[in-house]
């Protein structure tokens, strides 16, 4: 499978946490009024302010150059959302999944059709190890989605409480403005990540 088509189908294994920051370093009120959750709600935590480096190069050029990032403080959710989360925002929106509408003619034409019905990547391992490369991994399911994580025959039944898969940006985004909230940036998530005190 080419890096064309994996970036295309966009999948990401898991809809981040939702977060909140306030416009500036000493606006407490924006902190407080973009809060949804009660005072002491185990749901979320916030995040002081602070700095860190963030990227590497190591491994991934991508990833670089390393650099000092400063953050104001924020709220981050405790834990990514779950498919009982993600099951009441479809319950109350009606809203399809990318995985669960497929890829229009318009998303990286080069695609087989063949990879443009509702579906989405599915973790399988390769028989063997050797010669694997990272595209072994992962197989393209038709009838993958958020409701079946493994492929049409199976389902979350039992599994509310999981992180919700198969979900785009576009997706997590969607949700998160239904939520009245809005996804962490890359350096406030990798910065909440690192969970220092």
């Amino acid at each position: 499978m080419s890096p064309p088509l994996v970036r295309s189908i966009a999948v990401l294994l898991v809809a981040a946490a939702m977060a909140c920051a306030p416009k500036t370093r000493s606006d407490a009120d924006a902190v407080a009024s973009c809060r949804i959750f009660e005072e002491g709600d185990s749901r979320e935590v916030y995040v002081p302010p602070g700095e860190f480096h963030m990227g590497d190069t190591r491994f991934y050029p991508e990833e670089g150059p390393r650099r000092r990032v400063a953050l104001r403080g924020f709220y981050i959710d405790r834990t990514e959302v779950t498919n009982a989360d993600f099951a009441r925002f479809v319950a109350a929106t009606g809203y399809l999944t990318q995985a669960e509408r497929g890829l229009g003619r318009d998303v990286a034409p080069e695609i087989a059709d063949a990879f443009r019905v509702p579906g989405s990547m599915v973790f399988s391992p390769p028989d063997s190890l050797a010669n694997a490369s990272s595209f072994d991994w992962w197989r393209f399911t038709p009838g993958a989605n958020w409701r079946h994580p493994h492929g049409p025959e199976s389902s979350i039944e039992g599994r509310e409480k999981y992180p919700v898969v198969h979900i785009t940006q576009a997706d997590a985004e969607a949700y998160a403005r239904w939520a009245g909230r809005r996804l962490p940036t890359e350096e406030e998530w990798e910065y909440a990540a690192l969970g220092r005190d």
